[in-house]
């Protein structure tokens, strides 16, 4: 394998140390609250990463859309549940086409059309039942916790070719709540209405055995919530500047997970007090209204400085920056940038253990 410096640039660099540790702490925590653990591959779009997640004690891989999921069952990977309405003929098609390969994949729901259109597209696949989770609206997609989510598992109970696995409860809004005891309160509050919905499901005579939800940034409230029943993080594996600056229990920086996927780049042209380097629009995610952090290059700031390019301005560093010198930065937001990319370095200190394809990179539909 090459060494560190011999990577082709702008690149993402995964730090496994950081990686390995970021997974065990996750994994550890959810295993000592007894709840079940389904990462969002959504994050990472990397088979290799959810293979490593699932032997940590994953039981599956959330994703975002059905192409996500297509993926990662091409690649062996269990437990998906697909977090997005499947819509629309074709798609529903090709959903019951992956359940045939892959039995235990989750669907999620938020309208009786689409459950009627999902039971008509397995009833013409000999064997097929598709499980179907009832979206939960916290403010995206979902119908109405409560009576409105009962009438929509009445309407899956009551057909042939579909069963209830029970509820996707995410709040995406309550990830990025800040202060601290304002998540806490946001996220709780989301769930109890989550578990509430699940109870009076089951007092109605259907079986609701999930109740999935939970992030990254409210991992440390949501395990320790009775009745939810799994945790669906992302970013832990990889962290950013976004959750970085949304603040911990002790009210500093949320140091719940190590930073370990940075971005290098090449300086290509000098001139004093500031240095151009070979990563610019096409090379982070621009969708947070914050540039990338140099990593130890202590009084230097990044500015975007086109498609290809990225001015850093060094004129308060204490250290000759040269042509041909390879900056790390720290990416505002880790999801998107990721899907910039056809493959990750996986490092451990300066060498390349592996290179992983984002084989679900683009994969949005």
């Amino acid at each position: 394998m090459p060494v560190r410096d011999e990577i082709p640039t702008p690149a993402l660099l995964l730090d496994l140390d950081r990686f390995e540790a970021n997974v065990a702490r996750m994994a550890g925590h959810l295993r000592d609250h007894g709840k079940a653990f389904r990462p969002h591959g959504k994050t990472h779009k990397c088979p290799e990463i959810a293979r490593r997640l699932v032997a940590a004690g994953a039981v599956g891989s959330c994703t975002a859309r059905l192409s996500e999921a297509e993926v990662f069952a091409e690649h062996g990977i269990p437990g998906l549940l697909i977090t997005t309405p499947v819509i629309g003929a074709a798609k529903i098609a090709r959903a019951v086409d992956l359940a045939a390969r892959a039995p235990d994949t989750i669907f999620c729901v938020e309208s009786e059309q689409n459950v009627h259109d999902l039971n008509a597209a397995a009833a013409r696949m000999p064997g097929v039942v598709l499980n179907l989770a009832v979206d939960l609206y916290f403010g995206r997609t979902g119908v109405t916790p409560g009576a409105p989510a009962l009438d929509l598992a009445r309407v899956v109970a009551g057909q042939s070719r579909v069963r209830l696995a029970g509820l996707q409860a995410y709040d995406g809004t309550a990830a990025h709540t800040t202060p601290f005891e304002a998540r806490r309160a946001r996220s709780t509050e989301s769930l109890r209405h989550a578990v509430e919905t699940r109870r009076l499901i089951e007092r109605d005579g259907i079986a609701c055995p999930l109740v999935s939800g939970g992030s990254t940034g409210t991992c440390l409230i949501d395990a320790g919530l009775e009745g939810v029943t799994e945790i669906q993080p992302g970013s832990f594996i990889f962290m950013d500047l976004e959750y970085a600056s949304i603040g911990g229990p002790d009210g500093a920086k949320y140091r719940a997970f190590a930073q370990a996927l940075t971005v290098v780049a090449t300086v290509v042209s000098r001139r004093p007090g500031t240095a151009i380097v070979d990563a610019g629009y096409k090379a982070f995610a621009t969708d947070r209204p914050f540039a990338p952090a140099p990593v130890d290059l202590p009084g230097a700031t990044y500015a975007w400085a086109g498609d290809e390019h990225g001015r850093v301005d060094v004129s308060a560093v204490d250290r000759d920056v040269k042509v041909g010198d390879r900056l790390e930065f720290v990416p505002p937001h880790c999801d998107p940038t990721v899907n910039l990319y056809d493959q990750i370095f996986a490092l451990r200190g300066d060498t390349i253990e592996g290179v992983w394809p984002i084989a679900a990179r683009g994969k949005s539909q």
